[in-house]
């Protein structure tokens, strides 16, 4: 395969990391793992018994981008809602003790905290119990989000916005977000959630996996001809600079506006998956972070994709260092 870049050029966009500022706005979730075996039925009911081993808090959606980005030595400011229970408030210490600034993450006293609790035994889930709100934020707290974004806008890199229909990201927040970044060099991505990926017109590139990708173009995607059919259709229809579609075991295909595409240059890294959960949160946060260091989208595809397998070699929603990601160059 023709190398995409030299390791001389990818250290070179490494090293800048520090020096990149992106901002991370959406859905704040906490991932909530008890681990533990199971010896016997209840009495009780035909379920089982898990006797717990551990017990351990991650950080999930947006809050796992800023996390990736963090881990990689780059510049976050993370941006969202929590409720004012336990949870946001561990949550707010914990991204205050990693100086991952916590300006633009407001506290809603009647919501919670999107909380994910999975119960896993003998390495496999046995039951998932969630606590969140669906409801879109108040336009108060829209205000004062796209507010704070100003306030940043000549000192970014990049933006992620990190979609997970918990309400966040709403229409008048995207408004926002375009506004303020229409005529900057901040480069805009969004991991989308919504089937109709209107809402994100001509943002500067999206990165869906390949389930959404199909959900939004109204067709399955089953070969390699109806991706590409689809991954032209959606950068036609929507305006975007940019597609990254990530595709599980088979890698990531790239699509660009000027109609290249590339598929085998993001084969998936060659290594045995532990869990795939947050793998898509490695990515877009390393391909924001390489983009604010001066990649292109190619560049900052391939180490997004370099990232993404590491990651989906660990254990929960698992973060990915600047070492870890040299050492597989």
């Amino acid at each position: 395969m023709r190398r995409l870049f030299t390791k001389k050029r990818a250290l070179e966009i490494m090293d800048r990391f520090p020096q990149a500022q992106v901002l991370v706005v959406g859905d704040i979730m906490v991932d909530h793992f008890i681990r533990g075996q199971v010896a016997r039925i209840s009495p009780e009911a035909p379920v089982p018994v898990v006797e717990v081993r551990s017990d351990h808090l991650l950080w999930g959606g947006a809050a796992n981008v800023m996390n990736n980005i963090h881990a990689m030595g780059g510049r976050v400011y993370g941006v969202g809602v929590v409720g004012g229970d336990d949870t946001g408030r561990r949550l707010l210490e914990e991204l205050t003790a990693k100086e991952i600034a916590t300006t633009g993450i407001f506290v809603e006293d009647r919501r919670p905290t999107t909380l994910k609790t999975r119960i896993v035994a003998q390495g496999q889930q046995v039951v998932r119990f969630d606590r969140e709100s669906r409801i879109p934020v108040s336009e108060k707290t829209i205000a004062g989000i796209i507010a704070y974004m100003e306030s940043l806008r000549d000192d970014l890199g990049a933006v992620v916005i990190s979609d997970y229909s918990k309400g966040v990201v709403t229409p008048s927040l995207i408004e926002g977000v375009r506004r303020i970044f229409a005529a900057s060099r901040t480069v805009v991505c969004v991991d989308p959630k919504k089937n109709d990926f209107s809402l994100y017109r001509d943002l500067d590139i999206a990165t869906p996996n390949h389930h959404e990708a199909a959900r939004a173009v109204g067709f399955e995607i089953t070969d390699r001809a109806s991706l590409v059919k689809a991954g032209r259709e959606l950068i036609r229809r929507y305006g975007f600079r940019a597609l990254l579609v990530t595709r599980g075991e088979e890698g990531m295909s790239l699509f660009e506006r000027d109609g290249t595409i590339r598929h085998t240059e993001f084969p998936a890294e060659a290594r045995e998956v532990f869990d795939v959960t947050g793998a898509g949160d490695t990515a877009i946060g390393v391909f924001a972070l390489a983009m604010a260091s001066g990649a292109t989208f190619r560049e900052a595809a391939f180490m997004a994709n370099r990232a993404a397998g590491i990651a989906v070699g660990k254990v929960g929603t698992a973060t990915v260092t600047r070492k870890e990601l040299k050492r597989t160059l």
